[in-house]
């Protein structure tokens, strides 16, 4: 949340389209990174967050002012994001952000090695997200890529706490079992 959102928010729904540029700026990244994450595209992305503020406009009367808009709008990304895999059935998923230069300092501090071996970990955590179901998936990416909470992630999947957890602890139980045949492979 920033300073003027509320305010932002209420002029939008005025149709302010001014206030609703400041929104689409405020929030432009995490859609776009969710997105990202979701379909593992960067041009599939970048149409997914047109889309997402586009039916976020068309809506915003829909929206309650007692909830985290935030939260709100991932919702309509993912829920988006979920139609196209489920059309086109696909179940890849990219964990790589374009913008994380902290990270892109801690890899330089790693040296070439160390580099290597980073980039080797994320594309097989990568492949194990990318073979989890997008209900699965969702929630995985909401709780530990965007650090919402059970109830956030409840309220932008628009199911309860109780299912939140349990498809948490699903999806963690399916990458557990998917390292230990990947090490077994990798062993054997």
């Amino acid at each position: 949340m920033y300073d003027n959102e509320l305010a932002d928010i209420t002029a939008a729904r005025r149709g302010n389209t001014a206030a609703f540029t400041r929104l689409v700026e405020a929030y432009q990244s995490p859609v776009y990174n969710l997105a990202y994450r979701m379909l593992g595209n960067g041009g599939e992305a970048e149409e997914a967050a047109q889309e997402t503020f586009l039916r976020a406009y068309t809506q915003l009367a829909t929206y309650r002012l007692g909830r985290k808009f935030s939260s709100w709008l991932l919702s309509i990304a993912s829920h988006y994001c979920i139609d196209l895999l489920r059309r086109r059935r696909l179940t890849w998923l990219s964990i790589e952000d374009d913008e994380a230069p902290a990270e892109a300092l801690a890899s330089a501090e790693l040296g070439p090695e160390g580099t290597m071996l980073q980039t080797e970990q994320e594309q097989t955590v990568r492949k194990m997200l990318g073979t989890l179901p997008p209900d699965y998936r969702l929630p995985v990416v909401l709780r530990y890529w965007h650090d919402l909470s059970y109830e956030e992630i409840a309220e932008a999947t628009h199911s309860t706490v109780s299912a939140v957890k349990s498809r948490l602890f699903r999806a963690r139980a399916m990458l557990a079992d998917r390292i230990g045949q990947f090490q077994v492979a990798a062993d054997g």
